[in-house]
């Protein structure tokens, strides 16, 4: 008997879908052969045949051929071989050969199409998943975009074009929130073929996306004037990385900052408000650890090359500075330049007696004024607020320098400009 329904599904399948016909008739057929034992209550081998034409579903059981049928599950008569087969001319010489014999049974019959349609939807949302793994097999370590559907405390659900993929905890930016309907760009970093579960899983917290984001947004990185060579990351917090080019004309961490720093305010705001630090990288370890500890000034550098660590020692006032919140500056420029760092307070040394606090400050004040050509009570509010130098200063972000009296966002930028080339 024709079985339209079945056929008209799997053409529709493969004119939509693109899924593979036989891979679908297949995949119903060996779907179907525990249910046909149990159908039919054969013991022996039972197969499942659907017509390719017709849609109509059989189910064989290999038999042996008998003169008297004693085990029905096993076994048929010669005369019914021979009345159903008469151009075989089966005889007596026949018995105890094995022959494919349908067997019908109403019970398989309902058992088979509802076996078909449900191996139809799974075989479908697995090949529609292999479908998706492979469209997007050359795009892993690169980033995507997508919508958020679910959230939990685990994961986050998110749409890709059709795949569905998720965000785990750990892959989260620490602090930030998402609601559905938000668009989200994040590295992906698995595909996953065989198990349950979403087809992609992605990351916004590894240093990769980082990475990633600066190659989206500075040309010079991407056409390979500007290469980064290495990158540190406590995601949620800071990101320092390393830059360098071939070409003495080109500045690296000019070029990935941008004009006003429009590049990096990009990246910037693309991971929730982290810092990024980016430095000039140098094969000298000992500038290079000079660099990645900007805009901390260091007394002196200790290389013991056989343990590949570095003792660094600086003047107290810029001890904590140089360490960091938490020791976050001072582990990151470990991570950036793989070498063990020890930073230590410089010893005091005999010379001329120190000015006060006040006259430190005043000294600052004038400074700072002096080399950006500032009205002193400017100077004096960008010290007092803790940007004592030109490096602090160059260092610092536009937002925090546009928030003191008597600045605004372009004066901030104005004077960020001046402290960065000095």
């Amino acid at each position: 008997m024709k079985n339209n329904e079945l056929i008209n599904s799997l053409d529709q399948l493969e004119r939509e879908r693109g899924i593979d016909r036989e891979t679908l008739l297949e995949a119903i057929e060996e779907s179907l052969q525990t249910a046909a034992r149990k159908a039919v209550c054969a013991s022996r081998e039972v197969s499942v045949k659907v017509n390719r034409q017709t849609g109509a579903i059989q189910c064989w059981a290999k038999l042996l051929i008998v003169d008297k049928v004693e085990h029905p599950e096993d076994e048929i008569a010669l005369k019914k071989v021979q009345e159903k087969y008469p151009e075989r001319n089966y005889t007596t010489a026949n018995l105890g050969e094995e022959i494919e014999w349908e067997v019908k049974s109403e019970d398989f019959g309902r058992i088979a199409a509802q076996n078909a349609k449900q191996i139809i939807v799974q075989k479908l949302r697995q090949a529609e998943k292999k479908n998706i793994c492979e469209s997007y097999r050359d795009q892993v370590n690169t980033l995507i975009t997508g919508e958020v559907r679910r959230i939990d405390r685990n994961e986050i659900d998110i749409i890709f074009d059709q795949a569905e993929g998720a965000m785990r905890h750990g892959d989260k930016i620490p602090g930030e929130e998402y609601e559905i309907g938000d668009m989200v760009v994040a590295l992906l970093t698995e595909i996953n073929v065989d198990k349950p579960g979403p087809t992609l899983f992605v990351s916004r917290a590894c240093p990769e996306f980082v990475l990633r984001l600066f190659e989206r947004e500075v040309s010079e990185i991407s056409e390979g004037l500007v290469q980064i060579k290495a990158i540190a990351r406590e995601a949620g917090y800071r990101t320092k990385i390393a830059v360098a080019s071939a070409d003495p004309k080109v500045d690296p961490v000019g070029a990935c900052v941008g004009v006003k720093g429009s590049r990096v305010k990009i990246i910037v705001r693309e991971m929730a408000g982290e810092k990024v630090d980016i430095i000039h990288w140098d094969p000298d370890i000992r500038k290079f650890v000079e660099n990645a500890l900007k805009p901390a000034k260091l007394t002196s550098i200790v290389v013991n090359e056989a343990k590949k660590s570095i003792k660094i020692e600086v003047p107290e006032d810029q001890l904590s500075l140089s360490i960091g919140k938490k020791g976050q500056n001072a582990r990151l420029a470990s991570k950036l330049t793989g070498w063990k760092i020890d930073i230590v307070k410089a010893e005091n040394v005999a010379g001329p007696a120190e000015p006060n606090f006040e006259e430190q400050r005043q000294n600052a004040v004038d400074a700072l004024a002096a080399a950006l050509s500032l009205d002193a009570d400017l100077a004096k509010e960008l010290v007092f607020n803790g940007f004592v130098n030109v490096a602090m200063v160059a260092a610092a972000d536009v937002d925090d320098i546009a928030a003191l009296e008597g600045f605004d966002h372009a004066s901030a930028e104005a004077i960020k400009a001046i402290a960065a080339t000095k």
